[in-house]
């Protein structure tokens, strides 16, 4: 792009290790802020050690760490704490995902941090918060998803639940925690002071209960899970045709109309039991029945083909081979490729935002553990023989280090 990025000149400390935290730190290094991701010298962040693998590299670790440098640091050492509050007070930001209290710790307890240097911001997530009963648990993306509600209502009925198919706490924590900074930041550029941000799977996993959550809260019913159909309106969700499965989503009555008179059966409309949403949520069993009768009369693609020409919301279901061969996600251009330090190339997903009608670049493949350690102290202020006097006594680590110890 030729414009800046929103987020250029923006200097980020990430000490955040598994997915939610280095999530909110990819979004923001798409926007353009420089991320240093200090990591334990004792084999980083923890995801570097979890599959998928494509030979040495972690798929996981690098799903979600493009666009940023990596050091390589002791953390608990007393050189290493002091290099690590000076990384912190040379930041904008300090995001961490810790166990509450371990910033303190470490010297980096916020109060302090914001007593020195008042525009920083702090944010942190955590599994259940920073206060109360399970503030000092371990918490993870399905143990949230069960204690949220979500686990309740995703599966094929009350005694067969799911857990979605990918870390969605995680993943939501991390947006909520980007979104958080950046609000901060802006309210800095007003107030010329920083803010603490935080939020926790727990909080992320209940905030996106939505009207699930909302109709036990306001009626007393405890919903639960419908298959794959939408909890609330009908016909919405999985039909069968005469070959594959297909997703159809009426969301008003003039489609309901309109997809009636397109499978061929437009007095379906008129009758009673379906004349209303309410009344088809009632008898959907009967009505998906109907529906699938006349939909086993074509292949599911054509369907597919014929609900859009109608402005019907519908789409085939696919796996992940399909997703990355679908005209539109090529012409969206997901997919970019990167090169790693190692010199192996790396087809990656770009961050989902466009600017100014532009999907943003990824800038930097995943690191390597400590690939800029050195990039990273001279930038500090450190001079050559600073930093090789950190190398020297084990302080810190290179990649190259890394490798040959």
């Amino acid at each position: 792009m030729s414009a800046p990025l929103p987020l250029e000149g923006i200097t980020v400390l990430d000490l955040t290790r598994a997915l939610a935290g280095p999530y909110a730190t990819a979004l923001l290094a798409d926007m353009g802020a420089t991320i240093t991701k200090v990591e334990s010298m004792k084999g980083g962040d923890s995801t570097r050690g979890w599959p998928p693998f494509e030979n040495e590299h972690s798929l996981y670790f690098d799903s979600v760490n493009r666009g940023k440098s990596s050091i390589a640091l002791d953390f608990y050492t007393p050189q290493g704490k002091a290099l690590l509050r000076r990384l912190a007070l040379a930041s904008d930001v300090v995001i961490e995902n810790f166990r509450p209290g371990v910033m303190a710790d470490l010297g980096l307890d916020a109060a302090g941090l914001r007593a020195e240097k008042p525009s920083i911001v702090i944010a942190s997530v955590s599994g259940f918060g920073s206060t109360g009963p399970l503030s000092q648990t371990a918490g993870l993306d399905q143990v949230a998803q069960a204690m949220s509600g979500l686990m309740s209502v995703t599966g094929k009925n009350a005694s067969e639940l799911y857990r979605v198919g990918i870390p969605i706490i995680d993943i939501y924590a991390g947006v909520f925690t980007a979104f958080g900074i950046v609000a901060a930041l802006v309210g800095r550029e007003r107030s010329g002071g920083g803010r603490e941000v935080s939020t926790s799977l727990l909080e992320a996993a209940i905030a996106i209960s939505a009207f699930q959550g909302q109709r036990y809260l306001s009626t007393g019913v405890v919903p639960e899970p419908q298959g794959n159909n939408h909890p609330v309106l009908a016909p919405y969700g999985m039909f069968a045709t005469a070959d594959i499965p297909i997703i159809i989503a009426v969301g008003n009555d003039k489609q309901w109309v309109d997809l009636c008179a397109l499978v061929g059966d437009p007095q379906l409309s008129s009758e009673a039991d379906f004349a209303t949403g309410s009344l088809r949520l009632s008898h959907r069993d009967v009505l998906t029945a109907r529906l699938e009768l006349a939909l086993a009369a074509r292949p599911g693609l054509e369907w597919v083909e014929a609900l859009r020409k109608a402005r019907i919301p519908t789409g085939p279901i696919y796996n992940y081979q399909q997703v990355f061969e679908d005209p539109q996600v090529k012409h969206l251009d997901m997919v970019q490729h990167v090169t790693r330090a190692d010199g192996t190339d790396l087809p990656l997903l770009r961050g989902p935002i466009s600017v100014d009608g532009q999907a943003l670049p990824i800038r930097k493949a995943p690191p390597a553990l400590g690939e800029d350690t050195e990039a990273v102290l001279t930038a500090l202020g450190l001079t050559a023989e600073q930093v090789a006097g950190l190398l020297a006594s084990g302080i810190v680590k290179t990649a190259a280090t890394q490798t040959v110890s």
